[in-house]
């Protein structure tokens, strides 16, 4: 039998602080073979990424400290080795993509330098062989144009070109092992398509073993030849893909298909994992999900579970397939709460919103004297109406104009040209005291919580704030009265309000915002990207929580987002949005089951499946990326990009084609 390239056997890796021992990774063992994928899957807080550094034996000490049986990569014993000798094997033999190119790329230095170093540290490149070899990385991982690239500075990147330039420094040294922390979390689908394809060509090429951590059930299904599922620092599920997507064992794992959105459970209450990842600080006893399973009894409260071998290669620990302590279990049924009813509201009577041919230009400013040279066009010309108690959801990559388009419509953002009338009243004319008092009717919750939020203030006084400035309640009592109301209506005590935002994990932070945002009593929300960084468990407290609030006070959402999945569930309409334009929409059904524009398409394309029946899904590549708005083309922007581009999409932009009254749709194939 063949040994693993690596193989991880009762790893723990611990911390000293001042609240005891955080125990991040508490004996876990796995191995990984020749050109496979693993892939640790869990939520935020479990310990995969902790995992990974403590491969790398990149934990600091004090206060970290590790400890295994083994650690073994290509049969030597990492954690035996000096640090010195460690240094040799990171960027030679092992090497990590981090989850954040932006901070893990040093500012300072040229993209080619930071590449070179790797080089000339493993390699010995110098001179002419070193610069030849950094172009053939660059060209490897698809930045366009390398040669004039290689003097580039992180920041002249977009967020996937930094993610490529990340994926060439960890190829540099040519190694074996190849660790993936998060590598796509916070890309746009297209991008994120491009990342996954890059990394398998890579490793049929190069015969790479990729240990790849993430928290995406589609990414999985995409890449993985293994899964790892891990949860409060240990794993309690291992299986080969097609066995974990055909029949997941673990009530963890089970509970992470459940909460993710789709079209068939818009009538639907997701499933969510009730509770939240138990403090790493304790030892444990007992089973460390027993408190949030469906499935738990007396048993699990009081004796941990075996690392059981249920099938052949299908690992579990639960006592569910212990065959000595299973038929103590009660028979009682399981909690199917994601099959619970959601009552749903329809959109009502005329446009509460309707926007026209609305331009947010930013100006662009050059020389001793500032001169404007030209324009930014990030909205060019965005029309859109919007019901009562209706969802429009707002779709493209990043760098479009979707937030710009929303903090324009709610004047947060001066508006270069068009109407925005809420309610028949032109916000665009409303200045000072008048737009401030109007403000009530309209809110925001934004992408980043915790950046939304002054750090130093209370959470009574963060959800109280705006009902100060809008004179909504009356007396101070009557306000913290409702702040406890809202506090109870978003799932959060109302105990919690004297503690401060650093204190709660980020899906309550949303829920705070979202308390926030309800607190004026407002008709319309723009939601800006308010699940993107969060868990797919914490992903379904949040979709369930703006349905039940839309249905009990008749909210109008503008919805921002570039998850597909999610728009299936929550959305009534779908606009799609490109460099600025919106270039088709309809229904939720009309748009994403029977997409007419070639960017729609590339875009339903390019969303990795959930599917236990193949092993992975055809991507689309995207052709590059979408060109400056400070210069689009003359015709159609998506010219350059078009498997079906024609002569005249080059000269003219395309008028609405109107495909049904409820479809339209930018492009010349549908005249």
């Amino acid at each position: 039998m063949i040994e693993p390239l690596l193989r991880v056997e009762g790893l723990k890796t611990w911390f000293e602080t001042p609240a005891g021992t955080v125990r991040a990774v508490d004996g876990v063992d796995f191995d990984i073979r020749q050109g496979e994928t693993f892939v640790l899957l869990g939520e935020s807080g479990c310990g995969k990424s902790m995992t990974a550094l403590s491969v790398m034996r990149l934990i600091p000490a004090p206060p970290g400290h590790m400890t295994a049986r083994r650690v073994v990569l290509d049969e030597e014993d990492l954690l035996g080795l000096p640090e010195v000798a460690m240094r040799k094997l990171r960027g030679r033999k092992m090497a990590m993509i981090f989850q954040e190119p932006q901070t893990s790329l040093n500012p300072v230095f040229t993209v080619g330098d930071q590449i070179g170093e790797s080089l000339r540290v493993h390699l010995g490149l110098r001179g002419r062989s070193l610069r030849r070899r950094i172009l053939d990385l660059l060209e490897a991982v698809g930045i366009p144009d390398p040669g004039q690239r290689v003097n580039d500075y992180p920041h002249q990147f977009s967020g996937g070109m930094k993610q490529r330039v990340m994926i060439a420094m960890a190829l540099a040294g040519e190694p074996e092992l190849l660790i993936a922390d998060e590598p796509t979390t916070a890309l746009d689908v297209t991008i994120q398509a491009q990342i996954l394809a890059l990394l398998k060509r890579l490793q049929e090429e190069r015969g790479l073993s990729i240990l790849l951590i993430t928290h995406d059930l589609g990414v999985v299904s995409q890449v993985a030849d293994r899964i790892g599922v891990m949860y409060a620092g240990h794993l309690v599920e291992q299986a080969s893909r097609e066995r974990f997507f055909t029949d997941p064992l673990h009530p963890y794992s089970r509970k992470l298909f459940e909460a993710l959105p789709h079209r068939g459970k818009r009538d639907q209450r997701l499933s969510v994992i009730r509770g939240s990842v138990p403090s790493l600080a304790q030892p444990f006893k007992a089973c460390r999900f027993a408190d949030r399973c469906d499935f738990a009894w007396d048993a699990c409260q009081g004796q941990a579970p075996k690392w059981l071998l249920a099938e052949s290669g299908h690992y579990v620990r639960c006592h569910l397939y212990d065959p000595e302590i299973a038929p103590t279990r009660p028979h009682t049924g399981q909690d199917n709460g994601y099959r619970s009813p959601l009552s749903t509201v329809q959109p009502t009577g005329q446009a509460l919103l309707q926007v026209e041919d609305l331009k947010v230009y930013f100006p662009i400013r050059k020389g001793i004297l500032q001169r404007i040279k030209g324009y930014i066009k990030a909205v060019d010309g965005v029309s859109l109406g919007i019901r009562r108690a209706e969802t429009l959801a707002l779709v493209g990559e990043s760098g479009c104009g979707k937030t710009t388009a929303g903090k324009g419509i709610l004047q947060l953002l001066p508006v270069t040209a068009g109407r925005v009338q809420f309610s028949g009243e032109e916000l665009t004319r409303l200045k000072g005291r008048a737009l401030r008092r109007r403000r009530a009717d309209f809110q925001i919750i934004f992408q980043d919580p915790f950046a939304s939020m002054n750090p130093r203030m209370t959470i009574g006084d963060i959800v109280e704030e705006g009902m100060i400035v809008q004179r909504v309640e009356g007396s101070a009592e009557v306000r913290r009265q409702r702040v406890a109301e809202l506090l109870r209506r978003v799932g959060l005590p109302p105990e919690i309000r004297d503690r401060y935002p650093h204190e709660f994990s980020g899906g309550q932070r949303q829920r705070i915002c979202i308390a926030r945002a309800l607190a004026v009593k407002p008709k319309f929300i723009v939601c800006d990207e308010p699940t993107s960084a969060l868990d797919v468990s914490v992903q379904a407290q949040i979709l369930n929580l703006l349905r039940e609030v839309q249905h009990e006070f008749g909210l109008s959402y503008l919805f921002i987002t570039h998850n597909l999945a999610v728009v299936e569930y929550l959305a009534h309409r779908v606009a799609v949005m490109y460099l600025g334009r919106i270039v088709e929409e309809g229904t939720v059904t009309e748009v994403l089951q029977q997409p007419r524009h070639p960017y729609t398409q590339m875009l339903l394309e390019a969303v990795p499946m959930v599917e236990g029946e193949q092993k992975s899904k055809k991507v689309t590549h995207s052709g590059g990326d979408p060109p400056s708005p400070a210069n689009p083309p003359k015709g159609c922007h998506f010219y350059y990009r078009c498997s079906h581009a024609m002569a005249i999409c080059r000269e003219q932009y395309p008028n609405a084609v109107q495909i049904s009254a409820t479809h339209e749709v930018y492009c010349f194939l549908h005249r």
